[in-house]
Order: C-alpha cells, then structure tokens, then sequence
C-alpha cells in the first residue's frame, strides 16, 4: 500500500470527519472505498457511451431481436 497526500477543502475534511466517526473507520478506509466507488461509476459510464456508439454506427435491424418475442413472459 502506498502512502499519498491529498489537498481538500476544510469543509469537505469536517465532513468525512464526522462520517467516519459514525461509521467508526478511518479517513484512509473511508477514501480507498469511495475512489473504489468511483472508479467503478466512470468505467460503467465508460462502458454505456461505448455501446452507445456501437450501436450509432451499427443500429439494430427491424426484426433483429424478434426471434425473441415468443420468449418473453409478461406475468399477467
């Protein structure tokens, strides 16, 4: 594990301050798991615009999933 600095507003430190004071854990814990968080919410993101633009330049056929139609179950 590596041992960083980080410059944060005054504001923001009272805040997690308290934060892991009731979630009884520490600042260090406390960031590893919301830069975990957050790297996972960007790649998802990421992931979404690719596919986005997969399918802008090669859109689906009309017909392209109605072979699946008979398969769908609607729970009347």
């Amino acid at each position: 594990m590596r041992t960083i600095q980080m410059t944060l507003d005054d504001k923001l430190v009272v805040d997690v301050d308290k934060m892991v004071k009731k979630l009884k854990t520490t600042r260090s814990a406390f960031a590893r798991k919301a830069l975990q968080n957050a790297l996972k919410q960007v790649n998802a993101g990421l992931l979404e615009r690719k596919h986005r633009k997969g399918y802008e330049r090669h859109p689906s056929g009309k017909n392209e999933f109605s072979v699946w139609e008979s398969e769908q179950e609607w729970g009347d």
